[in-house]
Formats: structure tokens, C-alpha cells, sequence
């Protein structure tokens, strides 16, 4: 008789068909408000992708007389890089919960890992949650794009900004406000990701009208919201925001961020897989066994993904200094 007899690789894949592995690329970028912003580069072949970018301009100048000399320039160029680093779930469930179900568990679980994916991407990027350290390098040594916007010096406290008396149609549209850091840098703002909390601020933006007396105050129709019996579409300068409803950005920490997303870069690496794991052991950071999937009669789902993403940053006319250039800027609470 066997005793050697297991369920491998081959034998589960057969659970989980070639499709949904591909679907999992497709899907991803829908619950990411970052990859729906950014600029998607070709799928990446190996871990790493090498991305010239432009690192110095040529001057002109003006000749001096009729004999003057001419002068002589030149163009510079620097490798960036763009990092593919894994990010994977394990989902555990006993054996006996799945015999029970009348329904596929596993076609409930993929959206749930779905929406995990964008919002741990989301987060990284963004706020520097947990990123990978390849990433920091990747994106100008920024741990996210709220770090990039506070070494530029490209962030507005609104708490602040409306007690030294702006409004918020000050702090986001008006001189030295939210959208001219970026402005200011050489850069077109062409998207916004902001908090949920960010739609209510919105909602109560009115336009100042003459109280009759010696001021002008916030009486008259909404800024941003159009009519009251249509659905409010929220745009800055005529470019529209996301809300991402993941929970990546707690309005906590951060209430938008705006910014010229086409020089955001990101990669998917083609090898995104699912596997049933049958004869496996989970364990915690400390070594500590969770879970005995053979001894506890259970099994688990890992789905892994590997992707990068980068900031080139590359040189411009308005600012050459890499120090202060950076194509975002950030309102916090």
C-alpha cells in the first residue's frame, strides 16, 4: 500500500485554471488608485529594468562680437531603475469548511486578495507603508510620495493654513497653495488622490459674497459641486480626484495628493501565481508554527505577485535642482 501519496503542485493546479492567474494582472490596477494614475511600463522580463533619464541640459550662448568664441555644451543622462520585490497573502481555511460550502470559496476569496494587492501597493507608495527597501532606492531614497513632498518642502498643513485666514480655495488653487508646488517645479498636475474626509471639505467650499457691512464671507453657491440633483464630479483645475475607498490613505495622515502622475513609473512582473498549499506549515516572525495544514486538516491559498515601481525625476528647464524638484505635493490634516 502507499504512504507516500500527496496532492502536489500538479495535482491542485488543476483548482485554479492559467486564467486567473493572468485576470489577477488585469484586476489589480482597479483597486489601485495609484496604478490607475501612474504610467504602466511593459511587463517586466527579470527583477530589475535599467531606465535612462535625462540628467543634464544644454546651455546656449551668446557670442561675443563678430571673432567671439563659441562655447561648448552638453547632455547628460543617469541610469534609474525599476524593482520588482513580491508581495504575497496565505489564506487558510480547514477542510472541512470547504466540503460544507454550496459555493465556489475560492472565487469569494480572489477579490478579497484582489483589493489586498492595490491596497498594500497604495500604501507604499503613497505613505511608505511597509515598502520595500529597493522601492525607497527606486523612488529618489523617498520613502513614498509624502516623504518625496516634505524633503521638497511640498506640504501644506490645512489646519495651519486656515487659521493664518485662507480658505480652502487658497490653500489648493490659489498662489503659493497646493497645485503651485508642483507648478513652480515644471510640472503639469494631470491627478488628485485624496481621503474620503477630502469630499466633505469640497462639498463646503462657497464662493465670498459682500455681507453688506465690510467683508466678504462664504455665502454664496458651492465651488465644487455643480448642482445639487446630480452627483458631484470632483475636479481640481479640471482634472479630476479619486477617492480610493481600499482604506490605503486614513485621513489621518493624509488628505491629498496631487502631482504630475506620468512621472510615476511602475512594472508588473509576469510571474503572479496562485497555489493551494496542502502539506505545509504556517509560521509567525518568531518561528512560532500557527498552523499544521496536514496535521489540522486544512489548507491554504497563496496568491504572489512581484512588481516596482520608481520616480525617475529627470531633469528640467524650470528646476534643475534634484533636491527641491519633485512632480507632487501633499495636504495633511
Amino acid at each position: 500500500m502507499p504512504y507516500n501519496s500527496i496532492i502536489n503542485r500538479t495535482d491542485a493546479e488543476a483548482l485554479i485554471p492559467e486564467e486567473v492567474s493572468r485576470e489577477i494582472i488585469q484586476e489589480v490596477p482597479t483597486s489601485s488608485s495609484v496604478m490607475q494614475l501612474a504610467r504602466k511600463l511593459p511587463n517586466m522580463s527579470r527583477k530589475q529594468r535599467k531606465m535612462p533619464v535625462l540628467d543634464a541640459l544644454i546651455s546656449a550662448y551668446f557670442v561675443n562680437g563678430d571673432t567671439g568664441l563659441k562655447q561648448t555644451s552638453e547632455v547628460a543622462w543617469a541610469n534609474k531603475y525599476v524593482t520588482a520585490e513580491e508581495m504575497a497573502v496565505i489564506v487558510p481555511i480547514p477542510e472541512a469548511v470547504l466540503e460544507d460550502e454550496d459555493y465556489d470559496i475560492w472565487g469569494e476569496v480572489k477579490p478579497r486578495i484582489i483589493e489586498a494587492f492595490g491596497r498594500a501597493f497604495d500604501a507604499a507608495v503613497v505613505l511608505g507603508t511597509n515598502i520595500p527597501a529597493a522601492w525607497v532606492i527606486d523612488m529618489g531614497n523617498h520613502s513614498g510620495l509624502l516623504d518625496g513632498c516634505t524633503d521638497a518642502s511640498h506640504v501644506l498643513d490645512l489646519s495651519n493654513e486656515l487659521a493664518a485666514g485662507k480658505d480652502m480655495f487658497d490653500v489648493i488653487l490659489g498662489e503659493g497653495g497646493l497645485l503651485s508646488f508642483v507648478e513652480e517645479d515644471g510640472y503639469e498636475i494631470n491627478g488628485h488622490v485624496a481621503s474620503l474626509k477630502m469630499k466633505a471639505k469640497l462639498r463646503g467650499v462657497r464662493a465670498k459674497v459682500f455681507n453688506g457691512v465690510d467683508s466678504m464671507v462664504p455665502a454664496g453657491e458651492p465651488i465644487f459641486v455643480r448642482s445639487m440633483q446630480e452627483s458631484g464630479r470632483y475636479e481640481l483645475d479640471g482634472v479630476s480626484i479619486l477617492f480610493p475607498k481600499n482604506g490605503a490613505i486614513p485621513a489621518d495622515s493624509l488628505l491629498q495628493v496631487s502631482g504630475d502622475w506620468n512621472q510615476l513609473v511602475y512594472s508588473i512582473r509576469t510571474d503572479v501565481t496562485y497555489k493551494i498549499l496542502t502539506e505545509a506549515v504556517i509560521q509567525d516572525n518568531t518561528g512560532a508554527i500557527i498552523y499544521n495544514l496536514a496535521q489540522q486538516d486544512m489548507v491554504a491559498l497563496r496568491a504572489v505577485m512581484r512588481l516596482g515601481v520608481a520616480l525617475p525625476n529627470p531633469i528640467n528647464a524650470v528646476n534643475q535642482d534634484a533636491a527641491t524638484r519633485f512632480p507632487f505635493s501633499a495636504l495633511v490634516p
